[in-house]
């Protein structure tokens, strides 16, 4: 009996050491993910290699900050050519401010040899907001005395009751700009004892703060103007009655998922893709492929959310300044929410970290912040043959990427849709809260046509969103051209004489200059990206197309400021000749930049397109005109573009889905 119990003992001790050997293990894989690819996100051991470097190298000083540290992607030749179980570089790319000095710097870092392998200042530019700079911007704020006077005059003696928020400066004085003082621009917004501070802004109140010498730079006061004193929070305590829910709906994969995920490689129904957490553009993807049963084909090298702008549409100067740069003015990527299962994803998704570095340098996980799911979509293909009376059909899967970010007041969800059809779909999700004004109505008026009244007090402003995708498109290889269809009705002649002629035509863009080009509803325009080097089994080259969805034009004038400065949203379509350093459709630094950067800048010197390395560019966007019911969080609205293959098979890619 006692020799049992000795053997149960030992078989127990050795389970429980192989248990917690097994957890040390998986411990250590977390901490130490393996880099077995060029395209790998930085490790946090990277991260700590990389600002150790720059801090030995430069001696920098105690208020240097590094707004964005995050991968140096290797030149593009080097990862096509990649081979598994090759050497590799790694590198690190870093922007370093110097708040002393007011200057702002580039370095690159060779983690292998730790040395500095590049160094340059960036002459006029400010790097985005840092965590920091919002805190110290509510206490220049909250302890200057205009600001102190402004709230007494309007019967606020509790500044603790008052939330501040900073943004970036948006549209620059010409005082401003000749200064070029780093600067954001404070709103003020009475919280009481609600949460949700964004129904009464404190309106007509602007301070724009000087963030290096810690003081209030101008002050704007307009006056007394009402605001809501309604408890507006929306937690199930404070709504009361509820609504009654849904009964309970189940997604379940029972034999798992159809996904497979290495490293950060997923593949699914023929894709193949790499991912990567930007910090300022979100989910960015690589290499995506499609095996098409007999051939492993590239569609895109990289595609990524380049740049954003929200411009608002008020003439007023405490609201014409909002036009906000979500991913280059505030780090889009770093701005990423944790999600939940059965909740922002369906509970048969898989959520995954990542990590960054904050403007300390210090690296950090961010938990949870990358979904991946399938989805049922109603039907992907169907056809009743009355002949035979059978009904075939098959249901429709996706497979999405997605994550969420909450940049202020808006929330928004960046989704990345795969189709068994061989389509890639881009959805951006736009929720959370309007960004009100402050009104003495209580009743809509026909005298203000800047918006719409939302609630008592609480007014919507006439705003817009807009979105660029930058795709560097493969299409069969890197000898690429771009096509412009274009679909007319034909005249009434001795060749139509019904009327009923449905005319396309294809009209090559063979110059930068040439592709900028807009949406055409008349003529159901679209674009396609071709390989004019391969033709498919009918004579014709294959190609991936640009298929638009929702859309709207950039409605700032010419002339004005904002259209200056976000020149990539007055087109629809831009496309460039590949060149690696041009990532960013506003700029590389669009806080408090000049205009004409990025895209217009881009096309200057008109290069070549035809059997070239070309990246696409789309500029989505969305018209938002307020309504009551988009308060106090507003319904989800959706805006997406595809892109479909033309060509690119032989037949339906899904005809022989089981």
């Amino acid at each position: 009996m006692i020799k049992t119990l000795r053997f149960f003992s030992l078989a127990i001790a050795i389970i429980i050491f192989m248990v917690g050997a097994l957890g040390y293990r998986e411990m250590l894989f977390a901490q130490q993910p393996a880099i077995s690819h060029p395209l790998t996100a930085l490790t946090s051991a990277e991260i700590n290699t990389a600002v150790a470097v720059v801090k030995k190298d430069k001696n920098l000083t105690d208020k240097a900050v590094f707004p964005l540290i995050t991968l140096q992607e290797p030149d593009k030749k080097v990862v096509l050519n990649f081979t598994p179980g090759k050497s590799f570089q790694r590198q690190a790319f870093l922007v370093v401010y110097e708040r002393e000095k007011n200057q702002t710097y580039e370095a690159v870092v060779d983690i292998k040899t730790q040395t500095l392998s590049s160094w340059k200042q960036i002459p006029n530019a400010q790097p985005a907001l840092i965590n920091p700079e919002y805190d110290l911007a509510r206490e220049i704020v909250k302890s200057d005395p205009q600001w102190q006077a402004a709230m007494q005059k309007r019967g606020i003696t509790d500044f603790d009751q008052v939330k501040i928020n900073c943004w970036a400066p948006g549209i620059l004085t010409d005082s401003e700009t000749d200064k070029g003082k780093r600067i954001c621009r404070a709103l003020s917004y009475y919280k009481g004892k609600n949460w949700n501070y964004f129904s009464s802004p404190i309106e007509g109140v602007l301070a724009t703060v000087d963030l290096n010498a810690g003081k209030i730079d101008s002050f704007i006061d307009n006056g007394i103007v009402s605001f809501s004193q309604q408890n507006w929070n929306y937690d199930i305590q404070s709504l009361g009655k509820l609504l009654s829910p849904p009964k309970l709906l189940k997604i379940l994969q029972p034999q798992g998922t159809s996904f497979r995920i290495r490293n950060n490689t997923i593949s699914w129904q023929g894709w193949n893709f790499r991912y990567l957490m930007h910090p300022r553009s979100g989910l960015v993807l690589y290499q995506v492929t499609y095996d098409d049963g007999e051939k492993i084909r590239p569609v895109l090298y990289r595609a990524s959310l380049s740049e954003m702008v929200v411009p608002y549409g008020h003439p007023n100067f405490t609201w014409a300044f909002r036009n906000a740069f979500d991913v280059g003015e505030y780090n889009f990527g770093s701005l990423a929410t944790s999600m939940e299962l059965g909740k922002d994803i369906p509970e048969n998704g898989l959520l995954l970290n990542a990590v960054m570095a904050n403007e300390q340098g210090e690296p950090y996980e961010m938990p949870r912040v990358i979904g991946i799911y399938e989805r049922d979509n109603g039907m992907l293909w169907k056809h009743y043959e009355y002949n035979i009376q059978k009904n075939y059909v098959r249901r429709n899967r996706e497979l999405v990427l997605t994550m969420t970010a909450a940049v202020d007041n808006y929330d928004y969800s960046l989704n990345w849709i795969f189709h068994q059809d061989g389509s890639l779909e881009i959805e951006n999700d736009l929720t959370g809260i309007v960004l009100v004004q402050g009104t003495d109505a209580e009743k809509q008026s026909q005298d203000n046509s800047y918006g719409r009244l939302l609630a008592k007090n609480i007014f919507g402003v006439n705003h817009q969103h807009f979105f660029n995708y930058r795709l560097d498109m493969d299409v069969d290889g890197q000898a690429n051209s771009v096509m412009e269809m274009n679909v007319q009705a034909l005249p009434l002649d001795n060749h139509n004489s019904l009327g009923n002629a449905i005319a396309v035509t294809d009209t090559p863009l063979t110059t930068e200059k040439a592709a900028v080009r807009d949406l055409d509803m008349k003529h159901s325009r679209e674009w396609m990206i071709v390989n004019t080097k391969r033709q498919n089994t009918l004579g014709t080259p294959p190609a991936y197309m640009l298929m638009p969805g929702g859309n709207t034009v950039f409605f700032p004038v010419e002339g004005s400021k904002i259209r200056e400065k976000a020149g990539f949203a007055t087109h629809h379509v831009w496309v460039t000749k590949y060149q690696p350093d041009e990532l960013y459709a506003g700029g590389d630094y669009p806080n408090q930049t000049q205009p004409g950067k990025g895209l217009p800048q881009y096309i200057a010197n008109d290069e070549p397109l035809t059997g070239e390395d070309i990246v696409l560019w789309y500029t989505m966007g969305v018209t938002h005109i307020p309504r009551p019911e988009d308060w106090p969080v507003m319904p989800t609205h959706r805006v997406s573009f595809k892109l479909a293959p033309r060509g690119f098979f032989s037949r339906n890619p899904a005809i022989n889905l089981p």
